[in-house]
């Protein structure tokens, strides 16, 4: 299984994540955040724990929350810190040509091995491949069990954070601060306009599903609008809500919900409702300012935050002109998920983070606050929703944590696999021959079939 797994991993390709994180010194008791009531305690110092906590990740956002919100974290420098007496080392390796993967599958598998300066204690997964690194066989992330975390500990996360996660066994194997619940993200002025009505509430009605969502994309493109600055912002919408995994005994299988995706979108395509543009493009980006012909886009919180240009001027998110509704699918986007690894000579310390990061209740308000990361707490996210003093300027003033709760508890990830992230970016470079007229659908499928099976020969 293991070399299975290692052939799987250095065959998979990775897509660029925008989420974060020796010796016989035990770690100090960390302090309570001031003027707070932390809902963890402090995991009592073991006898035997190593000097340093290495931590494995793609980008400096688990670095930046540990700094910002773990008691007693000391910064030593931008990857350096203390924590006690035990140094705490940050490794970044991006994501681009599956560097990042590529990086654990050589360390993970002989850590336990390692000399104790250099073993790694703690990695971080994103959900399209998070099951490659907590399969029961492979075993290089620990079951939260073996640290004493117990259910009634995360017993206030939301369940998809937890299936992403959870090895065949039923055995959780890592934990996340994050819920990103998604949503359609519109523009208030468009809306208006076009629509004639502009708050959430309104504007849900002429999205609530696939069709009347087409329907209304014909209503803009009247006024001289795109209903989407591209078919890639829906496809994620899409593949959330399927009914059965990509593969099944071995034969891949296109799923009715991703067949209808292809329909709906070369329809849009055909009529000028929208283009073939990449995710990320800067002609994607265009439709984030005023000048825009774009009337939505779909994200969870940390794209409207931090995605969408809300500091220069021009933007629709600097004059706070974009509101947040439903859409016609609950869906979710992103999230970074903290794994203990196989080991670590620092399970007090690792547990301790876990627990304060992912369930200490001030520290995920505080998260949510200063860092505008919808967090995986339903009773921090009830508390925030119920707040009127708080909104959001970029969504004009509306507070989005109602919304972003509801959708997390719609979220559906029963049908991960570790095929999910290869299958969606080929099918989505496939098909865009498709739409826009250099391929058939069959000629188009067929380009997605060969190209799966170079990435898992496997499934030939």
């Amino acid at each position: 299984m293991k070399k299975k797994w290692l052939a799987l991993a250095l065959s998979a390709a990775m897509v660029t994540g925008l989420a974060a994180c020796g010796g016989s010194s035990a770690p100090a008791p960390a302090a309570e955040p001031a003027g707070t009531d932390s809902t963890v305690a402090t995991a009592e110092p073991a006898g035997d724990e190593g000097s340093v906590l290495n931590v494995q990740v793609w980008n400096e956002e688990f670095i930046n929350r540990v700094a910002d919100h773990y008691p007693g974290y000391e910064k030593i420098d931008a990857t350096t810190g203390k924590i006690g007496d035990v140094t705490v080392k940050f490794t970044i390796t991006a994501t681009k040509d599956n560097a990042y993967q590529n990086n654990l599958d050589a360390l993970l598998p002989g850590n336990a091995d390692a000399a104790a300066d250099d073993k790694v204690d703690l990695f971080l997964v994103e959900a399209d491949y998070a099951l490659k690194y907590v399969d029961a066989d492979v075993d290089v992330a620990m079951p939260l069990s073996e640290l004493g975390i117990t259910d009634a500990d995360l017993d206030q996360q939301y369940q998809y954070t937890k299936d992403v996660v959870t090895d065949a066994n039923g055995e959780l194997r890592g934990a996340s601060w994050q819920a990103c619940s998604a949503g359609l993200i519109y523009n208030r002025k468009l809306a208006q306009e076009v629509l004639g009505v502009s708050e959430p509430e309104e504007v849900q009605e002429f999205v609530k599903d696939w069709d009347t969502f087409n329907e209304t994309a014909a209503k803009m493109k009247e006024k001289g609008y795109n209903i989407t600055s591209t078919v890639n912002d829906t496809y994620r919408v899409y593949s959330n809500n399927v009914s059965a995994p990509w593969v099944v005994d071995g034969k891949v299988a296109i799923d009715p919900n991703i067949e209808k995706w292809v329909e709906d979108s070369k329809a849009l395509v055909d009529a000028g409702e929208t283009t073939t543009n990449d995710l990320w493009s800067d002609d994607w980006s265009k439709g984030f300012f005023e000048e825009s012909p774009v009337f939505c886009y779909f994200g969870p919180a940390w794209l409207i935050n931090f995605s969408m240009h809300a500091d220069e001027d021009g933007s629709v998110g600097k004059a706070g002109g974009w509101g947040l509704t439903t859409g016609p699918q609950g869906y979710y986007w992103g999230g970074t998920w903290i794994c203990a690894a196989r080991g670590t000579d620092n399970p007090t310390l690792v547990k301790d983070i876990i627990l304060t990061m992912t369930t200490d209740e001030a520290v995920l308000e505080d998260i949510a606050v200063k860092d505008s990361d919808c967090v995986n707490n339903k009773e921090v996210l009830a508390k925030l929703a119920g707040d009127e003093s708080f909104g959001n300027d970029i969504l004009g003033g509306q507070n989005p944590y109602a919304m972003l709760a509801e959708g997390a508890e719609l979220v559906d990830m029963s049908n991960i696999s570790i095929y999910d992230q290869g299958c969606n970016e080929e099918f989505q470079r496939a098909m865009r021959n498709y739409f826009e007229g250099n391929a058939t659908y069959d000629e188009a499928l067929a380009q997605f079939n060969t190209a799966v099976v170079e990435k898992y020969p496997e499934l030939g």
